[in-house]
């Protein structure tokens, strides 16, 4: 027996992303907050590593955050300190988290983490709290010192919703996107503004999409294409999800794609499993409080209710799992316009393509679709289905996403859900919340001032460096590689070295005039929250439109500067590491190159193995969908892929009865396992080449090396709450942060080396599952 603390990764933006992913891509953060349980105990039988967890549902945390400026990792944000009182304040913090006790060849997270619930509690407004949520934090407390300084723009001109259903607009707003920004921040935080005008801009924009029957008996002529085109020009999708994005097979040419929908819950296993009535109840709840704020008389709507979740549960049924779309090849299916009216003759496609792309859309525009058998059993749901009911959940959807920028009891309601779903006591500080608002809708214009201000050029420079010294590294493995075939290992040479770099921003945010005219059809005003979103989304969608027909501009960022993630890109075989997470513990200038290639380095290491996983391998050097593997490569590339499935497979948390899906993780723990690898091997090259280099943190009794490994680990300290670790364990393609630890070092021969670990000791098995 020995104990363990327990991380799970977590999705849990604090920023909420409507507009749908236009390439297939993947990134080491997706669900980007890191937590574990206290109270852990497990143990390893027959090498089957299980944990025990003891915690109340109903536990309540103190909240003990550090947002001053005095805290610890806060003063990394002080330019003037030098590198000596740098590496005094990381070796501090480091320290601070260690459990010294612990045998590191026993158990490392327990080693390198085990002390960081002393300092650390989960605050009321998280569901978890961890390494990542202390960076973004620390990142939005200067997000939030940047916008709060008001703009003096004088104008204040109202967004006009009846125009948002125009496919062109007559604005031409060259207002500075930055004032944009802070005007738009400045409406989020008018919290007086906002409860004073209450539901009624809701109200407004409902009346426009045809009513939500709801809230009145009386019936209105129902056009459901017209209003799934006028819900996909605000960026929402509902019962088919379609984007404009790169052609997976012609990763040049932008083209219509067509997939299923999201839910109004995390997964459709939350409608499909029995045990989940709580969550549904509570759903249901929250669809009547909302309806009821809006007006609505409950006494008729608790049976519409109840007709749009048992909708809704039918809409989950006919949904493809995960699983079952994890081979992208067998479920993609190009076609045009002309043929999809011939294979799903039921779909009014040409009408809807011509309210939501405008006239550029003819018979032979083309379409790939994934989703072929949920559109013809989508058909047979419909008809079965009373019109008012698909309204009604239409609508419903649409109001779920708006009652974000709505006045605090419509916030209340989406919060007393989210402790029911999360565990999350209360809704954070509101100047957190229009912070990611901000972020979220004008990104580009905050990562602008936050690059002017605080963005260090010397990490962008040192960046690249390492990324290519990580690439240098994989073409090693590959070439050591006794599985691949000679063709199947220059093609993959030939990827890495096509691979396709976006560093810290894109140029044209330092450009006023080029960042503008991104944003020259967005109007703010002051008073406007909720229009203001509105608008932004309206301007998203029409910036899709004007792809279509288009060359793929591989020049374009996806995300904005000024977040903590990274992302790899498999229809643009392109990798892109925006300024936000080049900060402490992954980057500082004045770090041990130790910690730099123990941060940063893995993470760069990560999103370059995606290329390489289970579906990046799929992809060629330009991001097409090819099959570029010779056949044995193939088979052998299985046989070890099934290693690290079992591997993870076998890491089980018995209270929540939920093993780890190893073949759903698979892609993540490859990448994990590879990222580190190569950073490590990066790293020996670079201290080669540096042999009088200055590696060390004071009062760490440390070899350089093994300050790599253990900044690599405490990346992934942190604690979440059980409600979290349910949805998790539901909806997470990533392993729970533990095990993207332990799993990794155990298979790791370079960390078994530099800690001494025993062969066969508990960090150091025998056998061990290497792919790259």
């Amino acid at each position: 027996m020995y104990s363990l603390l327990l991380s799970l990764i977590l999705f849990s933006p604090t920023t909420n992303h409507e507009i749908p992913d236009c390439e297939s891509h993947s990134d080491i953060f997706k669900d980007s907050r890191t937590i574990f349980f206290p109270n852990v105990r497990s143990e390893i039988v027959e090498d089957v590593l299980t944990i025990r967890i003891n915690i109340s549902n109903h536990e309540k945390f103190k909240d003990n955050r550090k947002c001053s400026k005095d805290a610890d990792e806060q003063l990394f944000w002080h330019k003037s300190m030098d590198r000596s009182e740098i590496r005094t304040l990381q070796s501090k913090i480091m320290q601070k988290y260690m459990d010294l006790n612990a045998d590191p060849c026993v158990d490392f997270y327990q080693y390198a983490c085990g002390n960081w619930k002393k300092y650390f509690h989960i605050p009321p407004d998280r569901s978890a709290y961890d390494t990542f949520e202390i960076i973004r934090e620390n990142l939005d407390v200067v997000l939030n010192d940047i916008l709060r300084h008001n703009s003096e723009d004088d104008s204040n001109e109202a967004p006009l919703i009846e125009t948002l259903f125009e496919y062109s607009v007559d604005c031409n707003d060259t207002t500075d996107a930055t004032v944009k920004a802070k005007m738009f921040y400045e409406s989020c935080m008018n919290e007086e503004q906002i409860a004073k005008r209450g539901g009624t801009p809701l109200l407004e924009i409902i009346d426009l999409l045809g009513g939500w029957p709801l809230l009145s008996q009386k019936k209105k002529p129902f056009d459901l294409f017209q209003l799934l085109a006028r819900l996909r020009l605000l960026t929402n999708d509902v019962l088919i999800s379609q984007w404009i994005g790169p052609d997976m097979k012609n990763a040049n040419q932008y083209i219509v794609h067509i997939d299923q929908p999201t839910l109004g819950l995390p997964s459709r296993d939350y409608f499909l499993d029995p045990k989940n009535i709580r969550y549904i109840r509570a759903y249901k709840i929250l669809i009547l409080d909302t309806a009821k704020l809006l007006g609505a008389d409950l006494s008729d709507a608790e049976a519409d209710v109840d007709k749009m979740v048992d909708f809704e549960t039918k809409l989950a049924a006919i949904m493809a799992s995960s699983e079952e779309r994890r081979n992208i090849s067998e479920i993609y299916l190009k076609t045009d316009l002309s043929s999809m009216t011939l294979y799903f003759p039921q779909y009014d496609w040409k009408r809807y393509f011509d309210l939501v792309l405008g006239p550029s859309v003819n018979l032979r525009t083309p379409v790939a679709v994934y989703c072929v058998k949920y559109l013809l059993d989508l058909v047979q749901l419909l008809s079965n289905t009373d019109k008012i009911t698909i309204q009604n959940y239409l609508i419903w959807r649409f109001v779920r996403q708006r009652i974000n920028n709505l006045d605090y009891r419509f916030l209340a309601l989406k919060q007393r859900f989210n402790y029911v779903m999360f565990g999350r006591e209360k809704a954070p500080e509101r100047w957190q919340f229009c912070v990611g608002q901000v972020n979220a809708h004008l990104g580009m214009a905050l990562g602008a001032m936050f690059v002017e201000k605080h963005f260090d050029s010397s990490s962008k420079s040192d960046t690249i460096a390492m990324t290519h010294a990580l690439m240098t590294s994989f073409k090693a493995i590959l070439q050591e590689s006794s599985w691949l075939d000679e063709h199947t290992k220059q093609y993959a040479k030939m990827k890495v070295e096509s691979m396709d770099l976006k560093i810290g921003f894109p140029d044209f945010v330092l450009n006023r005039t080029e960042l503008a005219m991104r944003y020259y059809d967005v109007t703010i005003s002051r008073d406007c929250f909720f229009e203001n979103v509105l608008g932004i989304l309206r301007h998203s969608s029409r910036a899709e439109q004007k792809k279509l027909g288009c060359d793929v501009n591989r020049t374009l960022w996806s995300t904005s500067p000024a977040v903590v993630n990274a992302y790899y890109s498999r229809n643009k075989n392109q990798i892109m590491f925006p300024a936000g997470i080049l900060q402490p513990p992954f980057y500082h200038k004045h770090f041990p190159k130790a910690l730099n290639f123990g941060g940063i380095g893995v993470v760069i290491g990560h999103e370059i193995t995606h290329g390489f996983d289970d579906k990046g391998r799929l992809f060629d050097q330009q991001g097409n969908l090819m099959m570029w593997w010779r056949e044995s490569a193939i088979r052998n590339f299985y046989e070890k892929a099934q290693c690290i499935i079992d591997q993870y497979s076998q890491y089980v948390l018995p209270q929540l009865k939920v093993p780890i899906d190893g073949y759903l993780t698979q892609g993540e723990n490859i990448a994990d396992n590879g990222g580190l690898k190569e950073a490590f091997r990066a790293y020996e090259t670079w201290t080669e080449a540096n042999p009088k280099a200055d590696e060390c943190l004071p009062g760490l009794n440390l070899t350089s090396k093994q300050l790599f490994f253990l900044n690599f680990a405490q990346v992934w300290c942190g604690q979440q709450k059980i409600e979290e670790a349910k949805n998790r364990m539901k909806t997470s393609v990533h392993s729970p942060g533990i095990f993207r630890i332990i799993g990794v070092l155990r298979n790791s021969i370079e960390f078994a080396r530099e800690f001494e670990c025993e062969e066969n000791s508990r960090m150091n098995p025998l056998n061990k599952c290497i792919i790259w």
